[in-house]
């Protein structure tokens, strides 16, 4: 047994789980009797996974770990999500089998709110590899015209690379980009088998030299605060402090924000760029898109 399980834990999670786990929603037919357990009994667990009640029943007194087949298993019967089958794996000292694919992301919809009541404060959400999973219309005015990307091109280091109004816009753009990458090799330990980010790494190498110099170097940072000078087209050089603030619940999702000393031409000028946005928003249909 390896040294990181904790088989105790691990018996009172099953017997948690399938304990808020109804026979209708497992699948199982409804027989009209009375249960004397709430939930599932573990002979149906057992059953549902194709496993003996005696090998399941041992799971549950921490007298064995598991197999990993067995675990991936169970992790389907009790219907657990992706935290929870990483937690029943953790608990019997195994790394979970990585799955083939995984669904797209989408930003957290408390996140979108609060995104949405920054009216003067650019934000975006970026999500795993730092891709752009939502924005304000500030952050658009601010950087780019995210819309107009398509989604799978959405990511913010791929911008930074390929569109040269990116390159214009932060006066330091080297220093700025050799730091995201730095960020990227760092989300990249957590997710290494991804075939997106294999795409976004291959795809980079091949098209910049930079990028294929700093990524072969294996530098790390994790995102969290900064200051950068940007060369906006229409309001000019701006100031501004960008802070990172994480979901508790969806620790993938991060929204960065960017913000100005009050009194400063840099937070005159975000107040100009936040009332050129606003009317731009109330007036779609006409063109006043911003030079690039």
């Amino acid at each position: 047994m390896s040294s990181h399980a904790r088989p105790g834990e691990l018996g009172a999670f099953l017997k948690a789980r399938r304990a808020e786990l109804s026979p209708s929603a497992a699948g199982l037919p409804d027989t009209g009797g009375r249960r004397r357990v709430t939930g599932l009994r573990r002979e149906e667990v057992a059953r549902l996974a194709s496993i003996s009640t005696d090998y399941y029943t041992r799971l549950e007194q921490g007298r064995i770990q598991g197999s990993a087949p067995v675990l991936n298993t169970l992790a389907r019967v009790l219907r657990l999500d992706a935290d929870q089958r990483a937690y029943l794996f953790g608990l019997a000292g195994r790394l979970p089998d990585r799955p083939t694919r995984r669904a797209p992301q989408q930003v957290q919809p408390r996140l979108q709110r609060l995104l949405d009541d920054l009216g003067t404060t650019p934000g975006i959400v970026l999500g795993r590899r730092m891709d752009i999973l939502a924005w304000n219309p500030l952050a658009a005015a601010l950087v780019t015209d995210f819309a107009r990307i398509p989604e799978k091109h959405r990511n913010y280091l791929r911008l930074l690379f390929t569109d040269p109004a990116m390159r214009k816009l932060y006066t330091d753009w080297k220093n700025v980009a050799h730091t995201c990458v730095a960020q990227l090799r760092m989300e990249a330990a957590r997710d290494p088998d991804s075939p997106r980010l294999a795409a976004l790494v291959g795809e980079l190498s091949v098209q910049d030299a930079d990028f294929r110099t700093w990524w072969a170097a294996h530098h790390v940072a994790v995102r969290g605060v900064g200051t950068k000078t940007l060369n906006h087209p229409l309001v000019g050089e701006l100031t501004l402090d960008w802070d990172t603030l994480a979901s508790t619940t969806h620790t993938d999702q991060q929204l960065v924000i960017w913000t100005a000393e009050p009194g400063t031409p840099s937070h005159d000028a975000l107040c100009i760029l936040a009332s050129w946005a606003d009317t731009t928003q109330r007036t779609p249909d006409t063109d006043q898109s911003l030079p690039r």
